[in-house]
């Protein structure tokens, strides 16, 4: 572990930030999906970028001395710090860099007023982009800042993220799919193993028909 991975998890004297808010990260099936499938999407994005940090589920303290300030986004984007394992994000411990975009996957049990209360919190403390999606209804909204506020986006049932790069799309049945720039849509786990076999499968194929070949006498190589 890092010098700066080792200075996030001190804890400050006399203060306790929880780890967990005592809530499910998902209420149902459905909403887990979602958040598994943007996450790990989001993640497979930035692989390559070692300063970006893209969580599920993860207490967010933005405020020194405040544990009673927190919020958990399904997922969140943080641009500028490194990829490694948080117990919480403490932003002043993370060069006091706030989430550039958080994204939540609605439930039934999720109220307006809670709705509301989160759209408020990301609103004063720095989100870039906030994401809501509600699978039941089949609605997804963004707001962006705009100063100091975050204004509702107008768009119709696509949307390019300008920090994240990806678009996201609302399908007829109100399902929401996400690509990445290069338009490979991002794909569920039971979809990702099932590529991995394909792939696994056709390697394996290839191999005998190169054997083949050098049992007759040709250089697969040369066929290139």
């Amino acid at each position: 572990m890092s010098k700066a991975l080792n200075q996030i998890y001190k804890v400050d004297p006399g203060i306790i930030y929880p780890e967990s808010d005592g809530r499910p990260m998902a209420d149902n099936t459905k909403q887990y999906q979602y958040i598994v499938m943007l996450h790990t999407g989001i993640d497979s994005h930035f692989a390559t970028d070692p300063n970006v940090l893209v969580v599920a589920d993860l207490l967010w303290y933005p405020v020194e001395g405040w544990p009673s300030i927190s919020c958990a986004p399904d997922v969140m984007v943080v641009f500028g710090r490194p990829k490694g394992h948080r117990r919480s994000y403490r932003q002043w411990a993370e060069g006091n860099i706030a989430p550039k975009v958080a994204i939540e996957t609605l439930s039934p049990s999720n109220t307006k007023a809670e709705m509301e209360d989160k759209l408020e919190f990301y609103e004063r403390y720095g989100v870039e982009e906030y994401i809501e999606y509600d699978p039941d209804r089949g609605t997804l909204k963004i707001w962006v800042r705009q100063g100091a506020k975050l204004s509702k986006a107008v768009f119709g049932r696509e949307w390019k993220s300008p920090n994240l790069g990806i678009t996201l799309k609302l399908e007829d049945d109100g399902e929401l799919s996400a690509f990445h720039p290069d338009g490979r849509k991002f794909l569920t786990a039971v979809e990702l193993d099932a590529l991995a076999q394909q792939t696994q499968q056709e390697r394996a194929r290839a191999e005998l028909f190169a054997a083949k070949l050098r049992e007759l006498g040709i250089d697969p190589e040369t066929l290139n």
